[in-house]
């Protein structure tokens, strides 16, 4: 399902920013929350607060709100789906600041700048649950039955109209300007992905205008292994997937949750 892969793709940019903005500092020798989050891509540092866009957190769907009740909100998706999306005083609910969604930080990192802080560097912002109102858009991450349709949801973002807009646009363009995800196989110079985005296996080649990169360190395709997580930049020529861009999360933690307390602590909601 692309539409649950775009959401997913989205709320995990999420988290990496508002882990940033909820970080209280820095060790000395360590990266700012904008080299893990911006120069990394998006999903955080590797094994930081941000973790991997919420490792456990499930899968995510978008869709525009019909109604609202104290313990469920009740979507539309594009596909014209209906879904129960159910919260609790568990659930993570806030907002991403109006603004544009860059192109880097896709599914395991990558080359781009990533979401950060957000349009001008604006942190999101914590909201309660009765904030969301009919006709807002929003991303539900969660347990997503599909046969129920419906989403027990850990975390909930308010989507400004325009950054679903340009959510659209990414999952439109997925596999023709870029790709993301697990690295599967490497052939000599053809890297094969398997991703959420679309559930489905990629592969791209590099040739010698390709740069490759891991956070701000410029690496090679022999550095690349199988179980890494990428997010590549290219474009198709003669129905191949051809890179101009690598950039290199190396493999994701095998067990990551969001944190329950602390900075991370679920907002009240209600």
């Amino acid at each position: 399902m692309k539409t649950a892969g775009a959401a997913a793709l989205f709320l995990a940019l999420s988290f990496a920013a508002l882990a940033a903005a909820q970080e209280p500092s820095i060790a000395p020798g360590q990266d700012s929350p904008g080299q893990g989050q911006n120069q990394g891509g998006g999903y955080g540092q590797r094994g930081g607060r941000g973790g991997w866009g919420g490792g456990m957190m499930g899968r995510g769907l978008m869709g525009t709100v019909t109604e609202v009740a104290p313990d469920h909100y009740t979507i539309k998706t594009d596909a014209g789906e209906t879904y129960t999306v159910h919260y609790s005083a568990n659930t993570r609910i806030f907002k991403m600041p109006a603004g544009g969604t860059r192109r880097g930080g896709g599914e395991g990192g990558g080359q781009g700048q990533g979401e950060g802080r957000g349009q001008g560097g604006n942190p999101p912002q914590e909201i309660k649950a009765s904030d969301i109102k009919a006709g807002d858009i929003i991303e539900a991450r969660g347990e997503v039955d599909a046969t129920a349709k419906s989403v027990g949801a850990v975390a909930v973002v308010q989507v400004d109209p325009e950054r679903a807009k340009q959510i659209r646009e990414m999952q439109a363009n997925y596999g023709k300007t870029w790709l993301a995800g697990k690295v599967t196989a490497i052939d000599g110079v053809k890297v094969t992905l398997m991703s959420s985005i679309d559930n489905a296996s990629n592969a791209f080649v590099a040739d010698e205008n390709t740069t490759f990169r891991r956070r701000r360190d410029p690496i090679t395709l022999a550095d690349i292994q199988v179980g890494d997580m990428v997010r590549v930049e290219g474009a198709v020529k003669g129905g191949i997937f051809t890179a101009t861009t690598v950039g290199d999360m190396g493999a994701p933690p095998e067990n990551t949750t969001v944190p329950r307390n602390g900075p991370g602590a679920a907002p009240p909601t209600q």
